[in-house]
């Protein structure tokens, strides 16, 4: 049976960065150390491009798990931050589920670590709440690639979306013409999505300096 396909709406959405902690990020092993930490940074700019309320989450970040990246905590420093004690399912912790109730919010945009025990085991609590859930599979990373397959297929089975985080983007964006739109996300692709912003750049040269070659047009 097929999926729908359930818009995510930008004013009925709540961005949740769980345990995106430094020491986890050793964890994550299907992704190039740098690329996650762009990743992560990323899901985190998301609730600020979107004026999205944002719930920072750790667990037991006093011991190895250790703290957010302070580009995170820097970032949204109003947000809601729940530090758990212990729950490795974030769901199981009562002000963390208090926070997410008191946005009033029923669609869910997630990322963590690691994908087959942070994301997918809060995603799927999330979803038999009655919410939309929607895993962002770059922001959230395994120990292995194996891994993270397995647990988005348990995911979807679930009746999780697991999209891409440009998939997230554009999908709350729906129209280059809207606010936020492109004279928003175009600076904040030109932060973190390298290939749209040599793009955009690439475009903005063309016009402003380029000519064409002969036998270009062809």
């Amino acid at each position: 049976m097929a999926s729908t396909f359930d818009r995510i709406d930008k004013n009925n959405a709540v961005l949740l960065v769980v345990d995106h902690q430094i020491g986890l990020f050793q964890l994550v092993r299907d992704f190039e150390p740098d690329q996650y930490r762009n990743n992560i940074l990323a899901h985190a700019a998301i609730g600020k491009v979107f004026n999205l309320p944002t719930i920072l989450t750790t667990s037991a970040e006093t011991g190895p798990n250790g703290p957010l990246p302070k580009e995170i905590t820097n970032m949204h420093p109003n947000s809601t931050y729940i530090k758990r004690n212990g729950e490795v399912n974030a769901w199981d912790n009562s002000d963390f589920r208090k926070a997410v109730k008191a946005t009033g919010k029923k669609q869910v945009i997630l990322g963590g670590i690691v994908t087959d025990v942070c994301t997918a085991f809060l995603a799927i609590s999330l979803v038999q709440e009655g919410y939309t859930v929607y895993a962002n599979a770059d922001a959230s990373g395994a120990m292995s690639k194996q891994a993270a397959a397995d647990a988005n297929d348990r995911m979807r089975a679930a009746g999780v979306q697991v999209y891409s985080a440009f998939a997230v983007l554009c999908d709350l964006m729906r129209d280059w013409r809207n606010t936020p739109g492109a004279q928003q996300l175009l600076p904040y692709f030109d932060t973190y999505f390298a290939s749209y912003a040599f793009l955009a750049r690439g475009h903005v040269a063309a016009i402003s300096r380029g000519q064409t070659l002969p036998g270009e047009s062809e």
